[in-house]
């Protein structure tokens, strides 16, 4: 199996994150892994590797017509076969978000070991913080928990399970639940809560939506946290809008900039006010309260 590292340097970091996510979110099939990494003083490195069998790739061909800024020119080598979940691993340094600080078992002898340290390996589910959206959710729930006392906490689309540890750490009198549609992910989101002992905090279900019957019991709730895409965010609008009590904290995203405006509209309609619209590499982060 022949592989090839496309690597270019980058001397903005915003644009060395938002390529990245462009690659790994935009291009068809993505690469089997992805590292951004500092690389000297004000020189920021993205490498992507591919699996060739799948086809000869052009990355700058690909992506410039999806991004609206100038790319460096990659480089192409041809390297063997390797652990992909190590080699991304390796690469992904701990990640402070407001009080948190996301690290993988690799880094945990260098991370200090307070309530606030969130322990999340990359693997089979999404949410490393590493990710614009990811990390965009963990700075909403940080701001948001330190001055509201939420009861009633919902992580819809789980993934990696971060963003409902987090919350389990920062609303230490919250109910929390947490679903995904992938029984991978629920999986993966269960071991996760374990190794950072919220287990007796956090309930998990697979489930498609807001359908689970243990997530429908628990609504509604007064803080509700979706990263997922902006497709399934307007499909799932006026779900959401009953799910959500009045007054209650609706955090969005997994939504591209250009996207925004259209998930906010629709939101309005369904009774929401935007309080805080914050945008990461790229990508939104929307902050409403239910009217």
């Amino acid at each position: 199996m022949a592989f090839k590292k496309f690597a270019a340097l980058f001397d903005d970091r915003a644009l060395a994150y938002a390529t990245g996510n462009a690659v790994q979110d935009l291009l068809e099939p993505p690469p089997d892994a992805l590292t951004v990494f500092e690389d000297g003083p004000d020189r920021w490195r993205v490498e992507a590797y591919f699996d060739m069998d799948a086809g000869e790739r052009d990355l700058e061909g690909e992506l410039a017509p999806l991004l609206e800024w100038p790319l460096p020119a990659f480089e192409i080598e041809t390297v063997p076969e390797l652990n992909w979940v190590a080699i991304s691993q390796a690469a992904l340094p701990p990640v402070p978000a407001g009080r948190f600080t996301i690290h993988g078992s690799h880094d945990k002898g260098r991370v200090a070991h307070g309530p606030n340290a969130i322990l999340i390996d990359a693997g089979e589910a999404f949410g490393t913080a590493h990710h614009a959206t990811t990390l965009g959710c963990l700075l909403a729930i940080d701001r948001l928990t330190r001055t509201q006392a939420f009861k009633n906490v919902l992580d819809l689309g789980c993934g990696s399970g971060v963003l409902a540890i987090a919350a389990a750490k920062a609303a230490p009198h919250a109910r929390i639940i947490a679903a995904d549609m992938d029984p991978q992910s629920v999986k993966v989101a269960t071991e996760n809560v374990r190794l950072n002992g919220a287990a007796k905090r956090i309930v998990l279900v697979v489930g498609n939506g807001l359908g689970h019957p243990r997530v429908r019991a628990r609504a509604p709730f007064d803080f509700l946290v979706a990263n997922i895409l902006a497709g399934p965010l307007l499909f799932l609008a006026p779900s959401i809008a009953r799910a959500v009590v009045r007054g209650g904290t609706l955090v969005l995203s997994g939504i591209l900039v250009p996207q925004a405006a259209e998930v906010i509209a629709t939101y309005l309609a369904h009774g929401f006010t935007l309080k805080r619209h914050d945008q990461i590499a790229g990508w939104s982060t929307l902050t409403l309260r239910r009217r």
